[in-house]
């Protein structure tokens, strides 16, 4: 589908039955034919404050203003005094086209960082209400619907507005790097270097740098990944301690030193991130992998107060299973399944965690359907070993071995390094009576991560 399309098709869901305005946002208006969507007074902590900062953001409004444009986290305080000045904003300026697509960005973060899920809808509200008001040109919405897509796990759409938003502003080096993320989500990796390549002419900061160590890492240069993504973090890290960037920066570089199996250094640079909103949860995976699982389930279940995810309440309960501990687990992937639907109802697609819970603890006939249905739409390598391992254990062997190979082959395009992936392919191969190649991967499993398995209810 066109843009084009895609805004007549928008205009249609605007005006469609049964898509009133929900939640928080009650109040529209029809300004010369246009939709607006305009935030209550009081939304997220009073009208009066909001008011009061119209036509004068305070420094951390204008700072995460500046940080959420540039693609880079910004501290979840500024976060929600973005949101609440843009809303008093727009209540005030119901025509300002950049006002509503600052408004959808920073719901969009709040989301990501707090995991309300609900704030994705009004996120889309506002920014399509954005680019009703300036349907041409638009890059901030154009930006914006593309980072709410990502959020969302809807790579397909995400990829048609981050390809819009690189058209018509082939300057800013944040349409590229959103953009990556769209590729690397649909599989398409060779598009996603070449995009990663003009994003480095345009910008070879911090900030390119830390998006580059994803791509790195899908080409299987670890060490590459892991020295962009630490530098990017260090750079952004004083006595005092780590921005709110370098702290979500050290988070990841703890999830790739864990995958990389480092657990020690996993759970430094975990420490390292402080108060972050992710560093909870790399924290407990780390604890966990180095046998101090009292400590790592204390660490989960911080993650899973201060930020809701069917992610994190997975890896919880497959500790918990490790530990014997069946009650607490099953207890836990009820958790998992009202976090998947919580965020089916808010758009975002959790397929990828909702085939995992039914593989390898529910029903793996579903873990198929679900799977299926998201390989057709999102083809990446996560789907097709996610795939594979749900075939394995449906009893699919030999159309599961397809979609391991497609996981692990460097001339299929499985060029990341994955100690999952290749336990992955072994079991599968082992199930088939190919014993040779199943010692191989087995060994390749243990010598990527020796600790991949912890607390993930089976063992290499």
């Amino acid at each position: 589908m066109s843009v084009e399309n895609e805004e007549r098709a928008s205009r249609r869901w605007w005006r469609g039955p049964g898509r009133g305005v929900v939640g928080a946002v009650v109040g529209c208006f029809v300004l010369g034919g246009v939709l607006m969507v305009v935030p209550p007074d009081g939304g997220d902590g009073g009208g009066g404050r909001a008011a009061r900062v119209v036509g004068a953001a305070g420094p951390g409004v204008r700072r995460a203003e500046a940080l959420t444009a540039a693609g880079v986290p910004a501290a979840l305080p500024d976060v929600v005094a973005t949101v609440r000045e843009r809303e008093a904003r727009v209540r005030a300026r119901p025509r300002d086209h950049a006002s509503w697509a600052v408004l959808g960005v920073a719901y969009t973060e709040r989301a990501r960082r707090t995991g309300v899920v609900a704030d994705y809808p009004q996120a889309e509200r506002a920014l399509r209400t954005s680019l009703h008001l300036r349907p041409s040109g638009n890059a901030d919405a154009f930006e914006g619907l593309t980072a709410l897509a990502n959020a969302r796990r809807d790579f397909r759409t995400a990829k048609r507005w981050g390809e819009e938003a690189v058209r018509v502003s082939p300057g800013r080096w944040t349409s590229y790097a959103l953009l990556i993320d769209a590729y690397d989500g649909l599989g398409r990796y060779r598009a996603a270097r070449a995009t990663l390549d003009r994003m480095l002419a345009v910008n070879s900061g911090p900030a390119a740098r830390a998006r580059a160590a994803q791509v790195y890492w899908d080409q299987g240069a670890r060490e590459d990944a892991a020295a962009a993504i630490s530098d990017a973090a260090a750079s952004e890290t004083t006595a005092a301690g780590p921005s709110a960037e370098g702290a979500a920066w050290w988070a990841r570089a703890g999830e790739l030193a864990w995958e990389r199996g480092e657990a020690e250094q996993s759970l430094r640079y975990c420490a390292a991130a402080g108060g972050e909103s992710e560093a909870d949860a790399c924290r407990g995976r780390a604890l966990a992998a180095l046998g101090r699982t009292a400590e790592g389930v204390r660490a989960y279940r911080v993650a899973l107060s201060r930020r809701p995810s069917a992610q994190v309440a997975l890896r919880l309960g497959e500790l918990y299973e490790s530990l014997g501990r069946a009650e607490a687990a099953r207890e836990q992937y009820g958790v998992v399944r009202t976090l998947v639907a919580r965020s089916a109802a808010a758009g975002v697609n959790e397929s990828l965690v909702l085939g995992a819970l039914e593989a390898d603890h529910g029903d793996p006939e579903e873990a198929v359907r679900v799977l299926r249905a998201e390989w057709e739409r999102q083809p990446s390598l996560r789907v097709a070993d996610a795939l594979g391992w749900a075939l394995h254990r449906a009893g699919e062997d030999g159309e599961a071995l397809g979609f391991a190979r497609r996981a692990t082959d460097r001339a299929r395009g499985g060029e990341v390094r994955s100690a999952a992936y290749a336990y992955h392919r072994g079991a599968i191969e082992r199930a088939l009576g190919l014993a040779a190649p199943a010692r191989r991967h087995f060994a390749e499993a243990r010598r990527l991560n020796p600790y991949f398995s912890v607390g993930g209810g089976r063992s290499a």
